[in-house]
Formats: C-alpha cells, sequence, structure tokens
C-alpha cells in the first residue's frame, strides 16, 4: 500500500485510461481537444483566469523552467525559504545567471515576514520565488501576506504548489506562475508539470526570450499549430481522468477529505508518542511529517518489509529524522489512514 507524499497511489479508473489506444500527439487533433479540455480542468482546480499549460516532464522541470524563462543575467530573486524547495530555488536562480537574495529560516518555522519587508525596503527585486508546501517537513506556508507584499512590490512572483494544488486551496491572486504536477494530489501518474501563467509573466518571458527549448514555457503560449515537441498523450489522458475525479466530487469536499485525514493521522500520531516536526498549526492536510530522530529509515523499512506499506523519510538533513504519510490525493481517505496508522502503531 502506497502511502507517500508523491507520487501518489494511482486509483483504477485513472490507471484503465492508460490502457486505452495510442493518441498520436502529433498527428491526430483528438490530442488537441483533449489537450485544451485538460487545460480547462486545470483552470478550475487553480481557481485562475490566467492561461494554464501542460509541459512533459516531471514537476522539478515545472521549478526549473519557470526560472530559466524569467531569470537572465544579473535578474535579482528574492527567494523566500523555511525548507529544501525553497532553498532549491536558489541553486535554480545561480545557474541561470541571477543574483539570489535568500529570506531563510529553520524547517520547522514560519517565513520571515519581518526580513522579508527589511529586504523590499532595501533592495528592488524583478522576481520572487516561494513554496507553498514544503514536502519533506510537511510545512504548509501562508502565503497570502507575503504574496501581497511582493506584488505590491512589482517582483513577478514564482510559486512552488506542486504538493499543495488538488488537496489545499491555493492562493493564485497575486502569484504570476503556480506550479504543480501530475504525481502528487492529481493521484495520476509521473511525467506531467502544470502552470499557471499570468500576462505579466508571458511579457518577461517574451523579453528574455529564453533560448532552451525543453525548459522554455514560451511554446506552450499558444498549441493550435503544433506543441513543442511530442507530448506525453498517454499521461495527458490519466490526468484527463484523474482531474474529472477531483471536479466530480467537488473541491470543497476534496479539501474536506484531506483536512479529515490529516486530522485523523495526527490524533493516531499522538496516541502513539509521534510528534509532527512543524507543529499541527504549520502542518499541510497533505502530509504528516513526523519527528522521529535517527528512526527514519529504520521504521520504513519495518513497515515494508511487515506490513507492505510504503512511507517516505526525510530528505537532505532530514533524511533519517522524519518519516512521512502522505494522506494526499486518492490517498486521502481515513480507512488507509487507520490501516497506515495501525501498522506504525505495532512498528514503533
Amino acid at each position: 500500500m502506497l502511502m507517500t507524499p508523491g507520487p501518489t497511489a494511482v486509483p483504477e479508473p485513472v490507471r484503465d485510461a492508460m490502457s486505452h489506444e495510442l493518441i498520436n500527439p502529433d498527428v491526430e487533433s483528438e490530442f488537441d481537444e483533449l489537450y485544451d479540455r485538460v487545460c480547462e480542468k486545470l483552470s478550475d482546480v487553480y481557481g485562475t483566469d490566467d492561461q494554464v499549460i501542460v509541459t512533459g516532464g516531471e514537476g522539478i522541470l515545472g521549478l526549473e523552467s519557470a526560472v530559466a524563462c524569467l531569470v537572465d543575467e544579473d535578474t535579482d530573486v528574492l527567494c523566500l525559504s523555511n525548507g529544501l524547495y525553497g532553498d532549491g530555488f536558489a541553486d535554480f536562480v545561480e545557474s541561470y545567471g541571477g543574483n539570489a537574495t535568500v529570506v531563510g529560516t529553520d524547517y520547522d518555522t514560519e517565513l520571515a515576514l519581518s526580513e522579508l519587508d527589511d529586504e523590499l525596503a532595501a533592495g528592488d527585486y524583478d522576481v520572487a520565488t516561494l513554496v507553498h508546501c514544503e514536502t519533506p517537513t510537511g510545512v504548509l506556508n501562508d502565503i497570502e501576506p507575503v504574496l501581497e507584499r511582493l506584488h505590491d512590490h512589482g517582483a513577478v512572483t514564482i510559486l512552488d504548489a506542486v504538493s499543495s494544488l488538488g488537496g489545499v486551496p491555493v492562493p493564485t491572486e497575486n502569484v504570476d506562475v503556480c506550479l504543480g504536477a501530475s504525481q502528487k494530489c492529481f493521484s495520476a501518474p509521473p511525467g506531467l508539470a502544470t502552470a499557471s501563467v499570468s500576462e505579466r509573466a508571458w511579457e518577461r518571458m517574451e523579453a528574455i526570450d529564453p533560448e532552451s527549448l525543453y525548459t522554455n514555457f514560451l511554446p506552450w503560449r499558444d498549441t493550435s499549430a503544433e506543441f513543442p515537441y511530442t507530448h506525453l498523450s498517454t499521461n495527458v489522458v490519466a490526468l484527463d481522468v484523474a482531474l474529472d475525479r477531483i471536479l466530480d466530487e467537488g473541491l470543497d469536499t476534496v479539501y474536506e477529505r484531506h483536512r479529515s485525514a490529516a486530522s485523523r493521522c495526527r490524533e493516531r500520531g499522538s496516541d502513539i508518542g509521534l510528534e509532527l516536526f512543524a507543529g499541527p498549526e504549520r502542518s499541510s492536510p497533505t502530509v504528516s511529517a513526523f519527528h522521529v530522530p535517527g528512526r527514519a529509515a529504520d521504521l520504513q523499512a519495518a513497515l515494508d518489509e511487515q506490513y507492505d506499506i510504503t512511507l517516505a523519510t526525510g530528505l537532505g538533513p532530514l533524511a533519517d529524522d522524519v518519516i512521512r504519510v502522505g494522506h494526499m490525493g486518492h490517498q486521502a481517505d481515513t480507512e488507509l489512514v487507520e490501516r497506515t496508522m495501525d501498522a506504525l502503531a505495532e512498528t514503533v
């Protein structure tokens, strides 16, 4: 039983859709219609009027592409971070020749608003990056006040919402590029990156004119004549069905299902003496990261061997200090959570 915070388990109707006869995305108009339909459904999930695109590649491709398209030599970029992926944005910025200024805090604390205000008062930033849900620690950031400040400053904003989109309401009003991925709350197979792109972001991309093909969003602005490369048509078919499942259930119901699964997971964790890495008030409804210093790998292995349940450990410096239960997408189910926590209780 897969209970990781992405890739998530793929439900049977989505798997069945992938067995249908292949659509050739290069020559069949059926794929054009499919792609447009998927983008319209994604717009509903995003809750935005901005254009939404779907590119072939895992979610990290979306993060790098956003930076590649909006950052060039000597671009000043403000990177807000309280986690591994927030730090990673700064690495992308530097690799594309930009100047990254990181406003960072400890991984178990909130984004630093006072330091952000100081930086915005002292500098002129063209682009800013931030993360909604830091999957390695389960932290869900309160990003609306941050986005308001960045909007007033005039910075083009890039938001990593990969592990929150489709499971948690994502505030997109002041976001210029909002990034998602198929393998998280959508519960579709890995392989697709999604992005909503504002008109202001498109204009900046056109001014920069990125040279790359695969990390360039610009060719996706108008796909009426052709796609930039052969799309992953089978993955797009799967995402279409996965989105239908979300929209048919209703977004409010989906969000409540995630909250209920998270609440039950944490109640059970507390019963067996497990504490959340960042505390309940800052933890995402999509993933529970329990603090188990030095024990994560052993717990993961025992659950796999004895119960055939797969959890995730932490990443980076917290690799063996955090065990993560992914109650996102298809896995945001209290019955699955109960089975998982029964096994974890016995293992602990």
